[in-house]
């Protein structure tokens, strides 16, 4: 029978505007990790499998992260994968404790970021992100330049606008909920509450989508701790040890590329995909 899978302790670090003053990753990921441990009650010893997820960063920064929190000879799997790669850590550590593996994982995130927009590490070799830039450049050849995050996003808003009537509003809705929760959010780069209106009026970046819809570039980290049941009983967690039922990851289906759709691009299908299968293996439904 698969394990069990509960999160025991969490932490994470105050999100920063990108500078060179900031602190390292290292030191990033140290607080972060520090503070989950803490939450939890238990040592780094404890920990017998990690996961370090970042998008910007050379190989083995997870190791590099973590030895400042503890050298101990566990496993480290660094993953890289985009906007995935916390929630692909997250799943890796998840799978590992309810294949019975690991009793317990540490599942790290960390990003010590460039100013401006997003940015490419090389520029010698195919971009990752090639097959869906053409693609949204295919459906939509007649857009103007933006940074390509924005555009291929903003892009799907304008689909799905003139599929389904949404409206700008809509999308600006999103945001002032954003900026009002960040208000309390001791951790937030930015707490700064703004009117509907103000988000609307904010300078275009691409479709419906204003600078205040956009996120910013952050340096930070945070960081998960779960453990199987047997864990959980033997340190007494049980009033705080959060239950995960179920993860699923997806990545592009052939539609993405064949059916025509922006919304595909931006991985609607894709998230689509990984929404059922997770309904279908827990018996739980969006209603």
């Amino acid at each position: 029978m698969p394990e069990r899978v509960f999160v025991i302790g969490v932490g994470m670090t105050k999100f920063l505007k990108p500078n060179k003053l900031n602190p390292d990753y290292p030191d990033m990921a140290k607080q972060a990790a520090l503070r989950a441990l803490r939450d939890a009650g238990i040592p780094y010893s404890s920990i017998d499998h990690a996961a370090c997820g970042y998008a910007y960063g050379n190989t083995a920064s997870g190791q590099r992260a973590l030895y400042e929190v503890g050298i101990t000879g566990i496993p480290v799997i660094n993953c890289n994968n985009a906007c995935a790669s916390g929630s692909t850590g997250l799943h890796y550590c998840y799978s590992m404790v309810r294949a019975g593996i690991s009793k317990c994982a540490m599942a790290l995130g960390f990003e010590k970021m460039q100013t401006g927009s997003l940015k490419f590490g090389f520029d010698d070799r195919a971009n990752p992100f090639e097959l869906l830039i053409e693609k949204r450049e295919e459906l939509s050849p007649e857009d103007p330049p933006a940074p390509f995050a924005p555009k291929i996003f903003g892009s799907a808003g304008n689909e799905h606008m003139k599929k389904y009537g949404s409206k700008p509003e809509h999308f600006a809705k999103v945001a002032y909920k954003n900026h009002k929760h960040s208000v309390n959010n001791p951790y937030a780069q930015f707490k700064v509450e703004y009117s509907l209106e103000q988000i609307e009026k904010s300078p275009k970046i691409f479709g419906p989508l204003t600078k205040l819809q956009c996120c910013p570039q952050s340096d930070g980290a945070g960081c998960a701790i779960l453990a199987n049941e047997a864990f959980v009983k033997e340190h007494k967690l049980e009033d705080q040890a959060v239950e995960i039922l179920e993860m699923t990851l997806s990545t592009d289906p052939k539609e993405t590329f064949t059916e025509n759709s922006l919304m595909n691009v931006a991985g609607y299908e894709m998230s689509r995909r990984a929404a059922e299968n997770l309904f279908k293996r827990t018996g739980v439904n969006p209603d």
